[in-house]
């Protein structure tokens, strides 16, 4: 969420940040802001000044009385009165109109980077850089639920019966590599230094609403019924909302957290077929990273972020690539943001597997996660979050690069001791 005051100073920056998200249809939501706001601020000029009226006639009145000018007492109280029910009237009218500008100013999208490339959609995100070579063996790598089921590791069918389609049963050594991986990403992360936790898996409307853009809400988000508690659609929902309200001090930050919990998404729309089997699921488990600093140091943790996922990827022998994010696929609350994409070798193209994205100061501006600097000064903080791994979309990418033409999986060195010493899974 922008500053009121930064829309209020630069409306023509914010409409060209919008036009350059070609969301046109917002334009006109920046004068009608402007326009709320200046009433705003001429409300609040009203009440200031008939409360110091009201302030100035009481002592009259108390002068008056003392003088035993009743009547002329009596007659002030009465403009006392009216200033009262005015006042009363324009607090009601103030709350309506500030209501309205939280409305607007959090829809209207966060300004993106100068970096940031301009397209209409992800079909124009722009390719950074590869990171190992992408390999096509010669034997035919088969979809990634019947690699699983080759080891009698998955079961979609039961998963059907107890929660319907989007939700799965793993089984056996593919349950096994599953936990593998997420352990593996939980003590990888902390090998870097940031502090591991588990979160809340369930967040209230307000941190929802201060993570994500009213879309995103609707379009993920599963409500338990007859309370105000949402399932989280990723960790880093809750792990931001931790803050919430909070005054840190400069010795305090960065603070660097990563997290693991299930994940829970209505995942709405049709999807094509390379979605189908657990690549596009209502429920699956995450290991997150998040990041609270001071503005100018937030840059140089996105590129450290990015980088987390991109060496790990690659400790597990899976070529990677990332992808810059276009301003058209850019979340309304997103400064920047890159994809990190595995290789399929089945599909012969890479597919996303994590997404890094620096919010500025959008997500702290709607939580009021905020600063004291040393000097005194308070600023809002930055806020940035990325994908360790996602299994079972991981699993996908791990699977296809993994698997050998006799139909056994190969274990890399750094999974081993999580899987009891195995250096390979066989077909049952």
């Amino acid at each position: 969420m922008l500053d009121i005051k930064f829309v209020r100073m630069n409306p023509e920056i914010v409409k060209e940040n919008i036009k350059k998200k070609f969301q046109d249809d917002k334009l006109p939501m920046v004068d009608e802001v402007i326009e709320l706001d200046q009433r705003n601020r001429d409300i609040k000029q009203e009440v200031e000044a008939l409360r110091a009226q009201k302030n100035k006639i009481s002592k009259q009145i108390g002068a008056c009385m003392a003088q035993g000018k009743r009547e002329e007492a009596e007659e002030l109280k009465h403009h006392v009165q009216e200033n009262a029910d005015r006042i009363e009237q324009l607090s009601t009218e103030e709350k309506e109109v500030e209501a309205k500008i939280k409305k607007i100013m959090m829809t209207i999208p966060n300004i993106i980077d100068d970096s940031v490339p301009i397209g209409k959609d992800d079909s124009e995100n722009v390719e950074i850089e590869k990171f190992g070579e992408p390999v096509v063996p010669e034997y035919d790598i088969p979809y990634h639920t019947e690699i699983m089921e080759s080891f009698n590791g998955i079961d979609l069918e039961s998963a059907g019966k107890v929660a319907g389609n989007g939700f799965y049963y793993l089984m056996g050594d593919i349950a096994r590599l599953h936990s593998a991986v997420i352990s593996y990403a939980r003590d990888f992360m902390i090998d870097r230094g940031f502090t591991y936790c588990v979160p809340p898996f369930m967040i209230r409307s307000n941190v929802v609403t201060g993570v994500m853009s009213f879309a995103e809400m609707d379009a993920m988000m599963y409500k338990i019924e007859g309370e105000d508690l949402y399932l989280i659609g990723t960790s880093e929902h809750s792990m931001i909302g931790k803050f919430i309200d909070t005054m840190l001090t400069e010795d305090q930050l960065p603070q660097t957290l990563t997290s693991y919990s299930p994940c829970f998404r209505k995942e709405k729309g049709s999807h094509g077929i390379e979605e189908r089997g657990v690549y596009r699921i209502h429920q699956f488990e995450k290991q997150e990273m998040i990041v609270v600093c001071k503005p100018e140091e937030s840059k140089k943790w996105y590129d450290v972020l990015w980088k987390n996922t991109v060496d790990l990827f690659r400790s597990l022998d899976i070529p990677v690539r990332t992808l810059e994010c276009c301003s058209g696929d850019l979340a309304d609350l997103k400064v920047k943001s890159c994809d990190v994409e595995a290789w399929s070798p089945r599909q012969k193209k890479y597919f996303e597997v994590g997404s890094c994205s620096n919010l500025g100061d959008a997500q702290a501006r709607r939580l009021g996660i905020r600063v004291r600097g040393e000097n005194g000064n308070k600023y809002f903080a930055h806020t940035l979050n990325n994908t360790v791994v996602a299994p079972p979309r991981m699993l996908i990418a791990f699977l296809e690069n993994n698997l050998q033409e006799d139909g056994s999986v190969k274990i890399p060195e750094v999974l081993r001791s999580y899987m009891g010493g195995k250096t390979e899974i066989k077909r049952n």
